[in-house]
């Protein structure tokens, strides 16, 4: 038996929650007390489809992750990074995932997430054409919170970035947004490096950004 006195009550406040449509809680002193409680032990988070609402860190931990389908293949070096599945693949996915009632919403961050097509200039002039080698930007979400709600879902989305430098070996960047400003990002010397930390925050998830601290993470 717990000795917190307010352990039956936060338990209710937890329940409620998750039996609730959308996650609502009264507007009551010791209901309030209790969710103060749960939001400052990362036990929920604000709803990010309901209004005032809330969502539990026990119902995030239900949902599926996205990212690219040929990630093992990459950690495993059976792939080079540019040949990881497309961010629209990737997002196709997650609406696919999603409520009906929440998907036109999750729609307007398409472009956001996914981004227009790269358009390469034709080459001109005498020989071959020169490689083109565009740096690697890899969608992933991941349900969880931030300095405010995630996107529809309640998910954050982040990408695996590869930074290119002139003359010198890639480096390579992790960040994660919430629907507005918040966002968390990690520096990474290597593509091994960058994989074995990202995998660290996969296997973490649902998560609010503060809590990527421990995982070498900065918040913005």
């Amino acid at each position: 038996m717990s000795h917190d006195p307010h352990a039956q009550i936060d338990q209710t406040v937890l329940d409620m929650i998750e039996h609730s449509p959308t996650g609502a809680v009264p507007h009551t002193p010791t209901y309030q007390d209790a969710l103060r409680r749960l939001y400052a032990t990362h036990q929920v988070y604000a709803s990010a489809d309901h209004k005032d609402c809330h969502v539990t860190v026990r119902s995030l931990a239900k949902l599926p992750l996205f990212h690219a389908n040929n990630l093992d293949a990459l950690i495993a070096g059976k792939i080079e990074a540019s040949a990881l599945e497309g961010n629209a693949s990737i997002f196709d996915r997650y609406i696919q995932s999603l409520p009906a009632s929440l998907r036109a919403k999750a729609e307007t961050y398409r472009l956001k997430l996914v981004g227009r097509p790269i358009q390469h200039r034709k080459h001109h002039g005498a020989g071959e054409a020169p490689e083109i080698h565009d740096p690697v930007h890899s969608l992933f979400l991941v349900p969880g919170a931030g300095l405010h709600p995630g996107i529809p879902g309640n998910y954050l989305y982040g990408f695996v970035n590869e930074i290119m430098h002139p003359g010198a070996p890639s480096t390579w960047t992790i960040r994660l947004h919430d629907a507005d400003d918040g966002a968390a990002s990690l520096q990474a010397a290597t593509l091994p490096e960058a994989l074995t930390a990202f995998q660290d925050a996969l296997s973490s998830a649902p998560f609010h950004l503060k809590e990527l601290d421990a995982l070498g993470f900065k918040g913005n």
